[in-house]
């Protein structure tokens, strides 16, 4: 689902390959900080194997043209753009997640973010969602990324963290239910308040935000 600019592993790789092995199972995975071994974060990735519901849907209804998923998954956004008539394509580092999204009628490629990518500078809309604001574990480094891959103009559509003033980088490990645990690799954290700072560094500007079913997202405009 993620990516990294490092020599560290990306999110879940590595080790006993628990993302890969959660999208077989539509299991849940823990992701955790060594330094902070009480702080759990959950993420649910039978949720991210399911058809996209309303709040995901809402994600795509102010797009005037085609939709890059970065982080894509197995790809449930792709498909859900389709069906609204949107040209989408996903990117994700993951093959298991580049093979599901495909075989679900999404048009998706496996590679990194930070690596050329079709059609870059054209896209209307990037999606940031899932924690996928941590990709790389540099936010900065991540939305400036995204405003080269937008046309002018374009829309970066950014799920946050549900604490507003959350902003860390880290390096997380993700185990499943089984225990079977990944490599390391660079991980962030960023909240709404965090997040105008890295945008308007990066080049971008925050055009709303609002919350919606428990989620947090923020609309930047490159």
């Amino acid at each position: 689902m993620t990516d990294t600019t490092s020599t560290l592993q990306a999110f879940g790789a590595g080790g006993d390959e628990p993302y890969a092995r959660a999208l077989r199972s539509d299991g849940r995975l823990r992701l955790t900080d060594p330094d902070r071994p009480g702080e759990v974060v959950t993420m649910d990735v039978g949720r991210w194997s399911a058809a996209a519901d309303r709040v995901d849907r809402s994600l795509l209804e102010g797009a005037d043209g085609p939709v890059i998923d970065l982080g894509c998954g197995p790809g449930r956004m792709l498909v859900a753009a389709l069906r609204m008539g949107l040209p989408a394509l996903g990117v994700d580092v993951s093959a298991e997640a580049v093979a599901i999204a495909t075989r679900s009628g999404g048009r998706a490629v496996q590679g990194s973010v930070f690596e050329p990518v079709p059609d870059e500078g054209h896209w209307d809309t990037a999606l940031i969602i899932d924690g996928n604001i941590g990709i790389g574990g540099d936010p900065v480094a991540l939305l400036a990324r995204a405003a080269e891959i937008v046309r002018v103009g374009g829309r970066v559509v950014v799920e946050t963290n549900r604490d507003a003033d959350a902003d860390r980088t880290y390096v997380a490990t993700v185990t499943d239910a089984d225990g079977h645990a990944s490599s390391a690799f660079p991980w962030a954290e960023v909240g709404l308040a965090a997040l105008h700072a890295h945008a308007a560094t990066a080049g971008l500007t925050a055009r709303q935000s609002w919350t919606d079913g428990g989620r947090h997202f923020c609309e930047l405009i490159a």
